[in-house]
């Protein structure tokens, strides 16, 4: 069977989409975020309580800044497919806040409907992930700063990513004691478990999927400019 062709620079913009839709609908849903932005989430809550023009996806690029410039001082360098990885992080913001506002139209639902919208968000999250995979494109900080951490520390891609997710789960919990009292979880509650099982699996047969059904090509002559070829 043929394969369709799916460009590379269309998954990119898909992912961003699916990513920040299904971060919106788990948001909605109120069972909890992923490890990945629930430091920014709880950030999101308390901010935004303080000040009306804090939105969520203000606060994910506002930390994902944070976290290039860590990585940065990390390794040592700066390479333009960081700067890149800022404007993915700021359209994904801008796009997020984008979601919240068609999310918000959705009335208080109970809890079949909450259960619905967070594996519909799960699904969309996972889509958008896999097909970031396939992108030439500089992803978020959050996976750049796995990518690089890894090569920098000659650690296994998925262990490094394990710890990275368990300390952003850490600072996630300690963000919402800090800030909402001792014993109190904002952000990271039992969606946020089931994300750390499951997350993965669904990731890789999405992606398993996707590679079935198309040929991922480039449209554009772009890739060298996001390229990394450094050792």
């Amino acid at each position: 069977m043929k394969q369709k062709t799916f460009y590379t620079e269309l998954a990119y913009a898909l992912g961003i989409f699916f990513i920040a839709f299904g971060t919106a609908l788990m948001e909605k849903a109120d069972f909890g975020m992923s490890m990945v932005v629930a430091p920014a989430y709880v950030l999101y809550l308390k901010l935004s309580s303080l000040w009306d023009f804090v939105t969520f996806g203000m606060m994910e690029y506002t930390l994902q800044a944070v976290i290039l410039l860590l990585m940065m001082l990390m390794l040592r360098r700066f390479r333009l497919c960081y700067l890149f990885s800022f404007v993915t992080a700021v359209i994904y913001g801008f796009t997020l806040d984008g979601c919240m506002l068609l999310t918000g139209l959705i009335g208080a639902p109970g809890i079949a409907l909450r259960i619905l919208l967070f594996l519909l968000g799960a699904v969309f999250c996972s889509l958008g992930v896999a097909l970031m995979f396939r992108t030439y494109l500089a992803p978020e900080a959050y996976e750049l700063f796995v990518k690089e951490g890894a090569r920098r520390f000659k650690v296994e891609i998925s262990r490094f990513k394990t710890g990275y997710d368990c300390v952003s789960c850490l600072i996630g919990i300690l963000l919402s004691f800090l800030f909402f009292g001792f014993g109190v979880f904002k952000g990271v509650q039992y969606g946020t478990v089931f994300c750390a099982l499951f997350n993965g699996w669904l990731i890789g047969r999405i992606g398993k999927m996707l590679d079935s059904c198309f040929s991922f090509r480039d449209a554009l002559q772009l890739r060298p400019l996001f390229e990394d070829t450094a050792p």
